[in-house]
């Protein structure tokens, strides 16, 4: 792997020490002519007949690369906008009611918590919670779902393992997962995987994906089918959904976000995928060790591309950083700072982030 030539695809970089992709990614040059290129055909040629079969081509090509970092088959994966939004459609889909059981961890992202909290209030859903680490063990009789992070946002530590022994669904929260980690959801074990396009794999806000093993495929009802989600929409009210993950696709994806999630993914793909994942979690392995022998108080972490220590201050801590070019952020509600540690970083970035620590 030629890191400096990845390092040099994102000119953030130039100006900082990013560390920040677990919020949005850094978005590479190519990414940006990417969506350059589909505004222009939109301004020259409009926006009708071809435009949209290039839409209808591309995001197919962005299925099958997000199905690749899933290490999944295509039809599998329906095209989101949001980690959430996947979360949105299974929590939904599932059709849930009085006396099912979600279990969770009390501190997952608002994203997971959101859909829970209003499935309490509409259906009755109960919710319970222990640690993450804990999930497997706490699963009971009237457990239903376990919906959790798969790298939980705040730390970086681990889903445990042992959750795919369970017999309950598991939905797992990708989010800080896909791009980030080598992902096998078949080896996970579990139903469900809902992930971001913006975080580390450095697309646009307002792409994500959703998996769906097969054989959950017929649990999960569409939560709204439109246009793309049906198999010959001029049929009308006749119309069915479409067999596979796509009848879960958002109703519009824009053609620039498609082709520049593409380019970005093309982009970390040059490097090669398992240099990526691996580079990235030895520099934070790298951070987190000279965080402590500053004699800071880290996060229990596992091999992730997260990094968190204490703070007293953790929101004055990103603030002070931020004037000195060191992108890291601060997580509500906790001690931590966070930085997130891609594999376009690299030692000059820590050492930054090390001085200005003081």
């Amino acid at each position: 792997m030629d890191a400096a030539a990845l390092r040099a695809e994102f000119p953030v970089l130039e100006r900082a020490a990013y560390l920040n992709a677990g919020t949005c990614g850094p978005v590479p040059r190519a990414a940006r002519d990417a969506a350059r290129d589909a505004w222009e055909q939109a301004v020259a040629e409009g926006r009708s007949g071809p435009y949209y079969a290039r839409l209808a081509a591309e995001r197919e090509r962005l299925r099958a690369a997000y199905a690749q970092r899933l290490g999944a088959e295509p039809a599998d994966v329906a095209l989101t906008t949001s980690t959430s939004e996947g979360v949105v459609r299974v929590i939904e889909g599932l059709g849930l009611g009085p006396g099912d059981e979600v279990l969770t961890a009390p501190d997952e992202h608002p994203g997971l918590l959101g859909p829970l909290l209003a499935a309490r209030a509409r259906r009755g859903v109960r919710i319970r919670t222990a640690p993450l680490a804990d999930l497997a063990d706490a699963a009971g009789p009237a457990t239903r779902l376990v919906a959790c992070s798969h790298v939980a946002w705040t730390t970086g530590a681990l889903a445990p393992a042992a959750l795919r022994d369970l017999d309950v669904p598991v939905l797992l929260d990708g989010a800080q997962g896909a791009g980030a980690l080598a992902v096998d959801v078949g080896a996970l074990g579990c139903a469900f995987y809902a992930a971001s396009g913006q975080k580390w794999l450095c697309g646009p806000v307002g792409l994500g994906m959703l998996w769906i093993a097969p054989a959950h495929r017929d649990a999960l009802a569409p939560t709204g089918l439109t246009y793309p989600n049906l198999e010959r929409p001029g049929d009308g009210l006749d119309a069915a959904p479409l067999p596979d993950a796509r009848r879960h696709d958002a109703p519009s994806l824009a053609l620039e976000h498609v082709l520049a999630a593409l380019a970005a993914h093309e982009t970390l793909a040059a490097a090669g995928w398992p240099a990526v994942h691996d580079r990235a979690a030895r520099l934070a392995a790298d951070l987190a060790a000279a965080l402590t022998a500053r004699g800071l108080r880290l996060a229990p972490r596992g091999r992730t591309t997260l990094v968190s220590w204490e703070a007293a201050d953790p929101a004055a801590v990103r603030t002070r950083l931020a004037g000195t070019g060191v992108v890291v952020r601060d997580i509500p509600g906790t001690p931590y700072v966070r930085a997130s540690v891609g594999a376009w970083n690299d030692a000059r970035d820590l050492e930054r982030l090390l001085a200005a620590l003081g």
